[in-house]
């Protein structure tokens, strides 16, 4: 393997923190003995250009300075190839670093971790979601959820993660059930009534939320949450259980694993890893192994079951 590294920078992640933790990150690897090379780009197009020749070179490594949405656009370069993917996250969300056991805003020791996986061959295969040929680690999100986030991505004031909370509480004052129709695994269509189906190949979204909390990174399967039709006061009732995953345990809340989902709804966004996708119908397949990944294996035991599955 190559011992030149390509660092895949945001620097207007976490609000400037990309540009701050790139040197550290940078450092750190350069100590374990890589050299380092740093790829910013003029823009999202090309930025993943830029990424694209770098495995196309052969570099060691592709590693990410930034938050899930960096860590997807690093994806549309890596997936399907031997260039293992790296994660230094400094994003608002963070869940794909989460999902992985990595670091949290902490660069020097996502660095070390980096460097120790590639010495080590601490490099682990895990399972992508794929739509519309575009890959995606997380969860893809529909519905109420991503109602918040075309609202909020339409809003100029205010600025960070408050936007998305006022959002949230106009898309509550307007909220009404969807009508979806639904095929598991090229089974039969269904038509239901639904809050919010989120699609995940990792477990959380929106910065912890575990709206998926049982899912697996490497068993080939999508957890799929579909909070049925609701009212607005069960609704407000349920979301603080998502932080814990306790809400698969509530009476309006369905769970399924499949391999692949096809989703309709009239005047819905797809989002996955917070990134828009586009207008529904969406259809998503779980690809087993589909990325090479810098992350510890997780103990014997670590992930605990989850009962709320069925």
């Amino acid at each position: 393997m190559t011992s030149e590294i390509t660092l895949f920078v945001n620097p207007t992640a976490g609000r400037g923190r990309g540009a701050h933790a790139a040197q550290p990150a940078a450092s750190a690897l350069r100590a374990a003995g890589f050299s380092v090379r740093t790829v910013l780009g003029e823009n999202a197009e090309d930025a993943l250009r830029r990424a694209r020749e770098a495995v196309e070179d052969g570099t060691g490594a592709l590693v990410t300075v930034g938050g899930d949405g960096m860590v997807n656009l690093a994806l549309q370069a890596v997936a399907g190839t031997r260039t293992p993917l790296g994660v230094v996250a400094v994003g608002t969300g963070n869940d794909f670093a989460r999902a992985l056991g990595l670091p949290i805003r902490d660069p020097v020791r996502a660095g070390e971790l980096a460097a120790r996986a590639l010495k080590g061959a601490h490099i682990r295969d895990i399972d992508l979601g794929r739509t519309d040929g575009r890959w995606f680690a997380t969860v893809l999100a529909s519905g109420f959820d991503s109602r918040v986030n075309d609202r909020g991505n339409r809003m100029r004031w205010p600025s960070g993660r408050f936007k998305y909370d006022l959002a949230m509480l106009a898309e509550l004052a307007s909220f009404k059930p969807i009508p979806y129709k639904i095929a598991l695994d090229d089974g039969e269509i269904r038509e239901i009534e639904a809050t919010l189906v989120a699609v995940g190949n990792a477990s959380s979204y929106g910065g912890g939320m575990r709206i998926c909390a049982g899912a697996d990174l490497t068993d080939g399967l999508f957890d799929v949450t579909v909070v049925g039709d609701c009212s607005r006061t069960t609704l407000i009732k349920v979301f603080p259980k998502v932080y814990r995953g306790t809400h698969l345990g509530h009476p309006v809340v369905t769970t399924h694993r499949v391999a692949s989902i096809t989703l309709a709804a009239d005047g819905i966004t797809g989002y996955a890893d917070g990134e828009r996708l586009g207008p529904l119908p969406l259809t998503a397949e779980c690809v087993r192994g589909a990325v090479r990944v810098l992350a510890p294996v997780p103990a014997p035991g670590r992930k605990a079951a989850n009962p709320g599955l069925r």
